[in-house]
C-alpha cells in the first residue's frame, strides 16, 4: 500500500515541479549553452531497480570529455572541470531536476538510494546489493546524512537501511531535510544524521 501511495506521490510532485519550474528550465538552458561548449542535458546510464540500466538526467555542469569520474568519488565544488554555472547548479542540487523524467517514467523516485555508476555494480556484495531492491531516488538518506563527506560504505548503510526499514514517513522526514541540505549545505549535516545505524532505531529529528 505504501509502495503504491509513494508512485502517486512521486508522479502528482514531479508533474508540479516540471511545470512550475519550466521558465526556470529554459533560463538555465540558455546559460549552459552560452557559458561553455556542449549539450544542455549530461545523460548518463545508470543501474536501477533489480540492475536495469537507464539513462539518468541531468543538466550539464562540466566541460566536455569530463565523464571519465573514479569509481565511488564524488566530484567537489572545487573540480576545475566544473563550468561557470555548474558550480551554481550543483550547489543549489538545481542540476538534479531534470530527473523528473525519470521519475515519471517510472525508473526513479523522489526519495530512494541515488543511483551509482554501472562500474560500482562489481564491488556489490549481498549486503550491499539490496540497495537495488527500490528504485533510485533524485534524493535518499545518504544525501541527508553528509553524502560526499561520507564514506562509500557508509553511504551503502544509508541505503540499505532506508530499503529495509522504508516507510512514507521516513521519505518526508528525508525530503523535509533536503530542503534543509539545499539550503545551508551538505556539510551541516555531517554529524545530523536522521537515524541511528548502529542501533538501527530510526531517530525523529529532521
Amino acid at each position: 500500500m505504501q509502495k503504491g501511495i509513494k508512485r502517486v506521490i512521486d508522479i502528482v510532485l514531479s508533474l508540479i515541479v516540471l511545470v512550475l519550474f519550466l521558465p526556470l528550465w529554459i533560463i538555465i538552458a540558455i546559460l549552459i549553452k552560452v557559458t561553455s561548449k556542449g549539450p544542455i542535458f549530461f545523460l548518463q546510464e545508470r543501474p536501477g531497480q533489480y540492475r536495469e540500466i537507464f539513462k539518468v538526467y541531468k543538466f550539464r555542469t562540466m566541460e566536455l570529455g569530463s565523464e571519465k569520474m573514479v569509481k565511488g568519488q564524488e566530484v567537489i565544488g572545487s573540480d576545475d572541470r566544473i563550468t561557470s554555472i555548474g558550480t551554481f547548479l550543483r550547489r543549489s542540487k538545481i542540476d538534479e531536476i531534470p530527473q523528473v523524467l525519470n521519475v515519471l517514467k517510472g525508473e526513479m523516485s523522489l526519495v530512494g538510494p541515488r543511483p551509482e555508476r554501472i562500474a560500482s555494480l562489481d564491488d556489490y556484495d549481498e549486503e550491499i546489493s539490496k540497495r537495488l531492491n527500490m528504485k533510485p531516488g533524485m534524493t535518499g538518506l545518504a544525501q541527508v546524512s553528509g553524502n560526499i563527506y561520507l564514506d562509500l560504505q557508509d553511504r551503502y548503510k544509508f541505503d540499505v537501511y532506508y530499503v529495509e526499514h522504508f516507510s512514507l514517513l521516513l521519505d518526508i522526514k528525508i525530503i523535509i531535510r533536503t530542503i534543509g541540505v539545499v539550503i545551508f549545505g551538505e556539510d551541516k549535516y555531517i554529524d545530523k544524521c536522521l537515524v541511528e545505524l548502529n542501533s538501527g532505531q530510526r531517530s525523529t529529528s529532521v
